[in-house]
């Protein structure tokens, strides 16, 4: 938890000489002190978004149902955040995905009907719209590019029903791939700790600020403290192409990898400006990766000459204006820099 503050070290060096009971209080004060702290950096973070915090319930049609408000028709529930005054919220889309309803109660109980702005399988997000007359508290969105392994995490969210729940960890990694309910992988997952439960989808993931670093995706079923949020600035990419088009278009060529850091003896050889390329874990059968000669183990380096240093960096890359295009792709193959063309298509709904 980071270095002891001064005064309790020097506190417990007074007290090396002094009887043993004196000395067994210094210590639980040491431990009650960064305790109390511990505390205070949750409350206070928790402070700053619980408000902005939602429970969503939504009604999925039934095949040949004549109504979404009539008989047999599906429910379901998750949670989002505001993150404009205007009541713009994010969530998850298989929390929204297919809706004919979507109700959003805020945390001091106000209940609005929403419109789904636009939906993003291929990151799990969607953004929804609220009416308000009046502006709506909102959450502060932080960097994800600035995570450390170790830093606290704290999800917010409505797991089982229970609103207004809190859990808090630690980030247990960066850079995953993992792979949605639809099949599709979503890249540059944060793992955490933070126990996640059915219900927290689309809740924030905060930082001991009350910034926003995550967005609740999903657990490992049968796992222990395996749980994952889709990165705060691969949502704001996707927010910004929701906005601007009302989806998101992706080149794809069928990879799924992971960010890893390249040794500087390898940086060297081979020039690179980058520190840490895309590990190629899997290859798509048939996929333009595939026909263009990708293999599994290549680390990706570049695309076009732009360099790619991790997974969100290759999603960005692969954006709308490669789609169709033949493009070179940079890869470090055992010992050899490999340069290899290859044609995205446009990734499927």
């Amino acid at each position: 938890m980071g270095s002891r503050p001064r005064f309790i070290d020097d506190l417990s060096s007074a007290a090396s000489d002094a009887p043993g009971p004196q000395s067994t209080d210094l210590l639980t004060l040491d431990d009650d002190a960064l305790l109390d702290a511990y505390s205070r950096t949750v409350i206070g973070a928790l402070e700053r978004v619980q408000q902005a915090v939602a429970f969503i319930a939504v009604e999925r049609r039934q095949p040949g149902e004549a109504s979404a408000h009539g008989r047999g028709a599906r429910g379901g529930t998750g949670s989002g955040f505001l993150f404009t005054p205007d009541g713009y919220l994010l969530t998850n889309s298989h929390v929204v995905h297919g809706a004919t309803h979507i109700q959003v109660t805020l945390a001091d109980g106000a209940k609005f009907d929403a419109d789904l702005v636009g939906d993003d399988p291929g990151s799990d997000l969607a953004v929804l719209r609220i009416g308000s007359p009046e502006p709506l508290p909102h959450v502060e969105l932080g960097e994800s590019s600035k995570l450390r392994v170790g830093q606290i995490a704290i999800a917010v969210g409505n797991p089982l029903g229970l609103q207004q729940t809190v859990t808090t960890g630690v980030v247990s990694a960066l850079g995953r791939s993992l792979r949605s309910n639809s099949g599709r992988m979503i890249y540059d997952v944060i793992q955490t700790d933070a126990a996640l439960n059915p219900g927290n989808s689309g809740g924030p993931l905060i930082n001991s600020a009350g910034q926003v670093i995550g967005v609740n995706t999903a657990i490992i079923p049968g796992a222990q403290a395996i749980c994952f949020a889709t990165a705060i600035d691969t949502a704001k990419w996707v927010i910004m192409q929701i906005f601007a088009h009302g989806r998101v278009r992706r080149a794809y060529i069928g990879v799924a990898g992971t960010t890893s850091p390249l040794p500087r003896r390898v940086q060297r050889y081979f020039g690179l400006s980058v520190q840490s390329g895309v590990h190629v874990m899997e290859i798509v059968k048939g996929s333009p990766a595939a026909l263009g000669g990708l293999r599994t183990d290549d680390t990706i380096v570049a695309i076009d000459a732009q360099p790619v240093q991790d997974v969100d960096g290759l999603q960005r890359t692969l954006d709308a204006s490669r789609i169709d295009r033949p493009v070179s792709v940079t890869v470090l193959r055992g010992a050899q820099r490999v340069e290899l063309t290859v044609t995205p298509v446009e990734q499927a709904g």
